[in-house]
């Protein structure tokens, strides 16, 4: 039940920013009676919308909800009141909610009414589903995913800065469905002017990322998908007083132009987390990589690896210069997963505990 708590809430990506994705089921006498999920910041939550469904069926039901029940009026009243309004006997709860606010709270409260609360069902899952909820709650930040893909040998492109395709069509519908769950996807200027990127989603009615540019000298080209707004918006961020001109045109194509003292991925990242962002995600090239990394502004690595082999000794890497000598200087992930993409490699980690190079 609560890994389909998890399959609802998965309807909602990308959409419940700065709010955590959840779901609930409520089950009486072995079958189903309701089922919800929270589809976006300023709607009902996946309780709410589970006893809508269930109606008198939740007296005396089992509530399983992937996120501990609010016990807090925000925009919305409190779940735990109404679970309890309801009269479900049990709440089988995946994961408890890292808000202070919240925070066993809701668990407390349940409990003091006489519901039997079983809480760290299915609790790994759940935790990776709001692990960027989990990251803007705990360290005030979105989490920052950077995604490349390399050959066998390290390069992202060859000598003369071709790059399409490294991987297979797989990898690549692996992305896009990844971009589906993120609130942002951030490039540097030299990936606008050599892969003239979408950076969408790709499907058809599917939640599209904002789509980010940092370009300190705005040497951008006139014409590129990115400025086609239609679909999905486009922000770019500049340096204060660069080149009004290139500004003004990008304004009237509707790209928003943000101007910022000193452009770093920090400095881009706090803007992020002000516009209520979760999950950000790098598809950028070594440069700016090394320069988030460096900036503690990515915690998590997707590194699709083809069995293919270019060589090249100046062909570019997916990591710039982080200023390291040493081996044991090395930034080593952790929690690290493996699969197969196709026939594409996909190596999945985390840079510390909420880390950085920084750190």
């Amino acid at each position: 039940m609560m890994l389909r708590c998890l399959e609802l809430a998965r309807r909602a990506l990308g959409r419940t920013s700065p709010n955590p994705l959840v779901g609930a089921v409520i089950v009486k006498d072995g079958k189903i009676v309701g089922e919800g999920f929270h589809p976006k910041a300023g709607e009902p939550h996946a309780e709410v919308f589970a006893l809508r469904a269930a109606g008198a069926e939740s007296q005396g039901a089992t509530v399983y909800v992937s996120l501990e029940p609010c016990n807090h009026y925000g925009r919305t009243p409190p779940c735990s009141e109404a679970l309890i309004a309801a009269g479900v006997a049990r709440v089988v709860v995946g994961m408890v909610d890292p808000n202070p606010l919240v925070g066993g709270g809701g668990i407390a409260r349940l409990r003091s009414a006489g519901i039997e609360v079983v809480v760290g069902v299915e609790e790994a899952a759940c935790q990776k589903l709001n692990e960027g909820f989990v990251q803007r709650i705990v360290y005030k930040r979105p989490l920052g995913i950077l995604k490349y893909a390399m050959t066998l040998d390290g390069k992202i492109a060859t000598t003369t800065g071709h790059s399409a395709w490294v991987t297979n069509q797989n990898a690549r519908s692996f992305v896009h469905q990844l971009r589906i769950g993120c609130d942002a996807v951030i490039v540097g200027g030299n990936t606008v002017r050599r892969d003239n990127p979408h950076l969408t989603s790709h499907q058809q009615g599917a939640h599209n990322p904002l789509r980010v540019v940092m370009s300190r000298t705005l040497d951008l080209p006139e014409n590129a998908y990115l400025w086609e707004t239609q679909e999905a918006a486009t922000v770019v961020f500049t340096e204060t007083g660069m080149n009004p001109e290139v500004q003004e045109k990008l304004r009237t194509k509707g790209v928003e132009v943000v101007e910022l003292p000193s452009l770093t991925p920090g400095d881009v990242m706090a803007d992020m987390y002000n516009r209520g962002f979760c999950n950000v995600l790098w598809e950028c090239g070594g440069s700016l990589a090394a320069s988030a990394i460096a900036d503690g502004t990515v915690q998590k690595i997707l590194a699709f690896i083809a069995p293919k082999i270019i060589g090249g000794t100046t062909a570019p890497t997916p990591v710039g210069d982080l200023g390291f000598t040493t081996m044991t200087e090395a930034l080593s992930l952790e929690r690290v997963e493996m699969s197969l993409v196709g026939s594409d490699c996909l190596i999945e980690g985390y840079i510390g505990e909420g880390g950085s190079a920084k750190d």
